[in-house]
C-alpha cells in the first residue's frame, strides 16, 4: 500500500508541486517525483527567482550610483560586492525551496527523490541518485517536466564563455562586455542585470523589433528606454557563428536586410533565444502523442492520448510558457482527477518583463485583433500625467487599454510603469469578469496611485481622460 498512490506527478516545477498539493487538499493520496536535490523546478533554482533577485539587488545599486544624491540621500563610495549579490541569491532560492517541503509535509504529499519515468499507464519508476529504481502504481500520472534553454545551429553553450540564462546567473565577476542573442522577457531582464552592474552590453535580435508578440506600441516605447540606459541593439541581424579565441568569444552576425557582415569581440555570450519542452524518450515511447513542435498534445481535460495520463505547462500545446500558467494548469488538472470542473482561460493571461520599468500584458495586441479581423478602439494615458509615478521621478511609460469597438468588452491591455507587473492584475481580473473599459472608468481609484494611470486609459477609449 505505500507504494500505491492515487495520483503521482512528475517535476516539481511551479505547475508540478502546486498541482501536487492541490491533488492532496483534494483527499488524493499524492507522490510528487523530483530528480534534482531540491523542489521547485527551474523557475525557483535557475530562473524566476534567482533573476529576479539580481534584478532587485542591481536596481537598487544602480539607484545608488545614479540617483540619490538628487533625491538628498547622499551616499558615498559606492561598491559592488558581487559575491554577497550571489550569496544573497542563493539563501532566497534555499528559503523557498525548504519552503515547497514545508507545504509538502503540511499536506501530505509524498516526495519521491530521483528521476522519475513511465514504466506503464499506472506505473512510475523513479531512478535515485545511487541508481536503485523503484516502481510505484498509481491510477493517474501527471507529467509536468518543464522546458530548458534552447540555443542556435552550431553554437555549443559551455556555460563559460557562451552562457544559457543559468550561467548568466552566476557570473563570478562582472564582464566587461557582454553580447546578448536574442531580445525577449530572459534577455532583455538578464540585459538589465549586468548593464546595471557595469557591463557594455550589446544585443542582437533576428527580428526588426524586440519582445516578439507584444503590443509594436509597447515593443517600440520599451527600445527607446532600453537604449537611453545604454544597452545597444543590434535588430534584424542573424548571428551566423560564434568562435572562442583566447578566452574571448568572436561573434559574426549579418544584417537581415542590408547583408552587412559585423563582428564582435566580448568577454561572455548569453544565448538567450528561447526554451524548449524536456520530453524524454520515455514520453514517445509511451505512444503519447506530440504536436509538431514537439509538445505534448492534451485535450480540453489536460489529458494526453493515454488515458490518466495528463500534462501540464511548458511541455504541453497550450498557452505561453509561463510559470503562473502552469500554477494554474496544475490546479485545474488535480481538480478535473478529483471529479470536479477544472478550467483554464488563457485569453486571460497575463505576462510580464522585470525590468526598469517593467512591462506587462494581458490578451490580445492591436496585431492580433487586425489578424482576426475584430474592430476595436484605444485609450492610451501617459504616466507623465500620473502624480504618483511623478512624486518617484519614475514617469516612463504608458498605459493602453484595448476595447471592443461595439460592446466596449475589454479585449487587451499593455503597460509600461515601474510596477506594470502589479497593475496587470487589475486588468486581468476586470477581462476575467468580462469588463467593459466604462466598468474601470467607473470605478473609484485611489490618489495618488499609479492605478489611476488605468483608470484615466480606460475614460480615454471614449476620449474623455481628466488629466491629460
Amino acid at each position: 500500500m505505500e507504494n500505491n498512490f492515487d495520483v503521482i506527478v512528475i517535476g516539481s516545477g511551479p505547475g508540478g508541486y502546486v498541482c501536487a498539493i492541490r491533488s492532496a487538499q483534494l483527499g488524493l493520496k499524492t507522490a510528487c517525483v523530483e530528480m534534482d536535490n531540491t523542489l521547485g523546478g527551474v523557475c525557483l533554482n535557475r530562473g524566476c527567482i534567482p533573476s529576479k533577485s539580481l534584478l532587485n539587488s542591481s536596481e537598487l545599486y544602480h539607484k545608488a550610483q545614479i540617483e540619490f544624491n538628487s533625491l538628498g540621500i547622499e551616499v558615498k563610495n559606492i561598491k559592488l560586492n558581487l559575491l554577497k549579490m550571489m550569496d544573497n541569491k542563493k539563501k532566497t532560492v534555499q528559503d523557498l525551496t525548504k519552503g515547497i517541503e514545508f507545504l509538502f509535509k503540511k499536506n501530505k504529499v509524498i516526495h519521491l527523490k530521483g528521476k522519475g519515468s513511465i514504466a506503464a499507464k499506472d506505473i512510475v519508476t523513479v531512478t535515485s541518485n545511487s541508481k536503485k529504481k523503484t516502481s510505484y502504481k498509481t491510477k493517474n500520472i501527471v507529467i509536468a517536466t518543464g522546458s530548458e534553454p534552447t540555443s542556435l545551429p552550431g553554437i555549443n553553450i559551455d556555460e563559460k564563455i557562451i552562457v544559457s540564462s543559468t550561467g548568466a546567473l552566476s557570473f563570478q565577476e562582472v564582464p566587461k562586455e557582454l553580447i546578448v542573442i536574442g531580445g525577449g522577457y530572459i534577455g532583455l531582464e538578464l540585459s538589465s542585470v549586468w548593464k546595471r552592474l557595469g557591463s557594455k552590453v550589446t544585443v542582437i535580435e533576428f527580428l526588426d523589433h524586440i519582445i516578439p508578440g507584444m503590443d509594436k506600441d509597447i515593443s517600440r516605447e520599451f527600445l527607446k528606454i532600453l537604449g537611453k540606459q545604454g544597452i545597444t541593439f543590434k535588430l534584424n541581424s542573424k548571428v551566423t557563428g560564434i568562435n572562442i579565441i583566447k578566452n574571448k568569444a568572436v561573434i559574426d552576425f549579418t544584417n537581415n536586410k542590408t547583408a552587412k557582415r559585423e563582428r564582435i569581440e566580448t568577454d561572455k555570450v548569453l544565448v538567450a533565444v528561447g526554451r524548449k519542452p524536456n520530453i524524454s524518450k520515455n514520453i514517445s515511447e509511451l505512444g503519447i502523442k506530440l504536436d509538431s513542435k514537439n509538445k505534448i498534445d492534451v485535450n480540453s481535460k489536460f489529458e494526453t492520448s493515454i488515458k490518466n495520463i495528463y500534462a501540464i505547462g511548458d511541455i504541453i500545446n497550450k498557452g505561453p510558457m509561463l510559470a503562473h500558467k502552469a500554477e494554474d494548469e496544475g490546479i485545474a488538472t488535480a481538480e478535473i482527477i478529483a471529479g470536479q470542473a477544472g478550467h483554464v482561460n488563457y485569453d486571460v493571461i497575463p505576462a510580464v518583463i522585470y525590468t526598469s520599468p517593467e512591462v506587462a500584458t494581458v490578451g490580445k495586441t492591436e496585431e492580433q485583433l487586425e489578424k482576426e479581423g475584430i474592430k476595436y478602439k484605444i485609450g492610451k494615458f501617459p504616466f507623465l500625467a500620473n502624480s504618483r509615478a511623478k512624486v518617484n521621478n519614475k514617469t516612463e511609460g504608458f498605459v493602453k487599454i484595448i476595447a471592443d469597438e461595439k460592446t466596449d468588452k475589454v479585449l487587451g491591455v499593455s503597460i509600461i510603469s515601474d510596477v506594470a507587473g502589479t497593475l496587470i492584475a487589475e486588468l486581468a481580473l476586470a477581462m476575467e469578469f468580462g469588463a467593459s473599459s466604462e466598468d474601470i472608468a467607473r470605478t473609484c481609484h485611489a490618489h495618488p496611485t499609479h492605478s489611476e494611470a488605468v483608470k484615466e486609459a480606460a475614460l480615454a477609449i471614449d476620449k474623455r481622460p481628466i488629466h491629460f
